[in-house]
């Protein structure tokens, strides 16, 4: 890729978030989605299958709204601080994310991603080949169980959003702890008034059901944007910063009512390269920076080829499948073999 020391110079421009879209995004975010989440509660007097068709339109929704709590975390939705961390935190509420701990592993994300020697924090569990092969067998099996699309995409989100999120990491610094304990108060305040007023079942069957659907997208999103056949891994001596986000990160080319639910995420390579760009900024800068129209491109269809790669190839620069493992192996052996000098 050409210019790639001049990159984030030319994305630069698009860094200052404007007070206006951020307000008017926030409007048209969270109005739809109260909206929907109302009709869905009425629609249950009718019918549960009924009320899937705003549940599901909810959950669209609700996936925008913690793209706002994504540019909060990053101080990128508003030229304020606080107004980042007062808004954050609320959409935090509403995604069940706290502000400061999500903020903290994201931020380690963003400065490792793609670095094999620094995984481990606010990523995707992997492994390259080499490591699978070397493990113990409770490790490769632990590994196939968490690479399970049911595990990943079903259990993934009950585990993290409503388990692991209500906890403080180890080391958390007063600010980040209170602000976690904050946040589960409001939750909790907030369900049992809900209930309260609605019903639990009603509560759990509308709520539950957007739950679940947005929290697998938000995981899917994550993953296809970072496990795609040619992304970037290398080990601390060779990772660059700026490669490993135009590269090691997809621009995720959607249809254009999906690319607004997901708040232009799709763009991921323009994010990671500079999480300052507020996201409805992220596409004119992808647009006008020609260097950017070279970046690794799926599409909602070839997106699914993702779930198969579940392991990364050292020696080839590419996932493989499980099946893979094998004759990846066997043609490094042999690639070894006949370099070795003669005697």
């Amino acid at each position: 890729m050409t210019n790639i020391k001049t990159l984030k110079k030319e994305v630069a421009p698009y860094e200052k978030s404007t007070t206006k879209e951020s307000i008017w995004q926030m409007i048209n975010t969270l109005g739809p989605f109260f909206l929907l989440w109302f009709l869905a509660y009425q629609s249950l007097s009718v019918s549960y299958w009924l009320a899937l068709v705003p549940i599901v339109i909810a959950a669209g929704f609700l996936t925008r709204i913690f793209i706002i709590f994504h540019d909060c975390t990053h101080f990128s939705f508003f030229k304020s601080r606080r107004a980042n961390r007062a808004v954050g935190t609320a959409m935090g509420v509403l995604t069940l994310f706290p502000f400061d701990q999500w903020g903290h592993d994201h931020a380690v994300h963003h400065a490792t991603s793609g670095n094999l020697d620094k995984r481990g924090t606010g990523d995707i569990w992997t492994l390259t080949i080499d490591e699978y092969v070397a493990a113990p067998l409770k490790t490769r099996l632990a590994y196939r169980f968490y690479r399970n699309p049911f595990v990943m995409f079903v259990l993934g989100p009950i585990y993290v959003f409503l388990l692991k999120n209500r906890f403080n990491r180890k080391n958390a610094r007063k600010k980040e702890r209170n602000n976690t304990y904050v946040v589960n108060a409001i939750i909790v305040v907030l369900i049992t008034l809900l209930c309260l007023a609605l019903g639990w079942k009603e509560f759990l069957l509308v709520q539950g059901s957007i739950f679940m659907v947005s929290g697998s997208i938000g995981i899917w999103l994550f993953y296809v944007q970072h496990t795609f056949e040619d992304s970037y891994f290398e080990e601390d001596k060779e990772w660059q910063y700026v490669l490993a986000a135009v590269e090691g990160s997809s621009f995720y080319k959607l249809p254009k009512i999906m690319q607004f639910l997901t708040g232009n995420i799709g763009y991921h390579h323009v994010h990671h390269l500079s999480p300052r760009v507020p996201n409805y900024k992220l596409e004119e800068a992808h647009k006008n920076t020609e260097p950017l129209q070279n970046v690794p491109t799926i599409s909602l269809w070839t997106s699914l080829k993702s779930l198969r790669f579940k392991l990364w190839d050292e020696e080839n620069k590419t996932f493989v499948s499980f099946r893979g493992v094998k004759s990846s192996v066997k043609s490094n052996a042999r690639i070894s073999a006949e370099a070795k000098p003669e005697l």
